[in-house]
């Protein structure tokens, strides 16, 4: 596991934390948006494994 490759994890950890936020205040629209943001970083991450 490289470094990029934590680092790509943990950018998808925190985005998962603001798809929760974002729900939790009701917008939807921008927890999806975030959600794809995370689910990319961490497709980049296994990508880079």
């Amino acid at each position: 596991m490289t470094y990029a490759s934590l680092l790509l994890f943990a950018l998808a950890a925190f985005l998962l934390a603001g798809v929760y936020s974002l729900v939790r205040q009701g917008l939807k629209a921008g927890a999806l948006v975030a959600l794809a943001l995370a689910a990319l970083a961490a497709l980049g991450g296994v990508m880079w494994l």
